[in-house]
């Protein structure tokens, strides 16, 4: 039987192949799966371009990045399946949740703009507000960035931006290491159990569709291993179906709290995975709809138009340069042609186009597909933006 050795992180949003190998999805389909976990998003990175593994749950922008040479020599890498979208959350201390004052978790151009009078008046008082964020190319790290900057608050100037690794996020806050963090879960209700952290957003609100975490593989892995490659995503497919049944959430929480994945209560897991969250120490649960989308509405689809956002986001902030290649090369990452080889004549739903508008989605809307009916949910930036990607450059220029 063909082995998959995937790396990962101690996160919510690591479920598909965990869930795959333990239920035995992945051998149902002829391939066994072993899981690799590491606490930062640098190694598992590092561990995927030498070989130590053959795939990873990644960071989508750290997987374009590495594919770009922008922080180190180019390895290619493609990502034929996204592992869910939204599922971050952003978490301040409690001195600075009492200087913003009480907000609805879900207005968060509202909370944003208090966000920017905080943060300027503590640079003001001589010391700027830290955030945290998973890796520099990290969507957590784009998404606060564009809700700041959106809000009034330049993130390069009046607030300073850290890479914390997430499982250390809530001992960062507890120390007073930094004032805020965007991390996944269940980190941001480890540090709310805590009594550390308080919720003030969910990113699932300043992009209400927002990629997340892939499957990424060396593209060598991709042309060499196609056929096994594609078993293994037929089996994360089927885990996506049974992560999605509402009566087994309680089981999968169970299994993801075992020590060799994420090691916290299956209580604290439950709650990304029923969209529920305790947003203060001592509240009752929150539902935040769409807080984690690991399936439905081709959620597990690569869209193009989704990297070069991200490509955007990286030109924007310094961290990319401005080169209409570029966006191509970003997209190129992303492999729609290898999902739909892969789930062709299963009851997956494939998309036709491999690119969209990206927020131009306000309500349902059916799209076409190949086989079964498509529905895509609403993927609104908070500000209305919306990111054409046969007009990225001047998507860009408008700032």
């Amino acid at each position: 039987m063909s082995i998959f050795r995937i790396g990962f992180l101690p996160l919510v949003d690591s479920v598909l192949p965990i869930v795959a190998h333990e239920f035995e999805l992945a051998k149902a389909e002829g391939v066994s799966i072993e899981l690799v976990k590491d606490p930062s998003w640098a190694t598992v990175r590092d561990r995927l371009i030498y070989g130590q593994t053959d795939a990873a749950h990644l960071l989508a922008p750290l997987a374009i990045a590495t594919s770009l040479g922008l922080d180190r020599p180019a390895v290619p890498l493609g990502a034929p399946f996204m592992l869910g979208l939204n599922g971050n959350a952003v978490t301040v201390s409690p001195r600075i949740a009492a200087l913003l004052g009480e907000g609805a978790v879900d207005d968060v151009a509202a909370t944003g703009q208090r966000l920017a009078e905080v943060a300027r008046a503590e640079a003001k008082a001589g010391r700027k507000l830290r955030f945290a964020v998973v890796h520099r190319y990290s969507s957590h790290n784009y998404m606060l960035r564009y809700w700041l900057a959106a809000s009034g608050c330049d993130p390069d100037h009046d607030v300073e931006i850290v890479v914390v690794p997430p499982p250390f996020v809530a001992e960062a806050l507890e120390v007073g290491e930094i004032d805020g963090s965007c991390v996944g879960e269940p980190w941001n209700s480890v540090a709310v159990e805590r009594g550390v952290g308080v919720i003030v957003a969910a990113t699932a609100r300043i992009w209400s569709r927002g990629v997340e975490k892939l499957l990424a593989f060396r593209r060598q892995t991709l042309d060499e291993r196609r056929d096994e490659v594609a078993a293994l995503l037929r089996a994360l497919h089927a885990a996506g179906k049974l992560v999605a049944d509402r009566q087994r959430r309680d089981e999968v929480a169970k299994v993801l709290a075992k020590p060799a994945y994420i090691d916290r209560s299956a209580e604290l897991i439950a709650r990304a995975l029923s969209n529920r969250m305790v947003l203060a120490q001592g509240q009752a649960p929150t539902a935040i709809t769409d807080f984690l989308v690991l399936h439905r509405e081709a959620a597990n689809f690569p869209w193009r138009s989704q990297a070069m956002w991200l490509y955007s986001q990286m030109v924007r902030w310094n961290h990319a340069p401005l080169d209409s290649q570029g966006f191509e090369a970003a997209a190129a990452v992303f492999r729609p042609d290898i999902y739909r080889a892969a789930l062709a004549g299963t009851d997956a739903i494939l998309p036709t186009a491999s690119a969209k508008v990206e927020g131009a989605i306000e309500q349902p809307l059916g799209a076409s597909s190949v086989s079964g009916r498509l529905i895509l949910g609403p993927d609104t930036f908070f500000d209305g933006r919306r990111f054409d990607p046969d007009r990225a450059e001047e998507y860009l220029a408008q700032g």
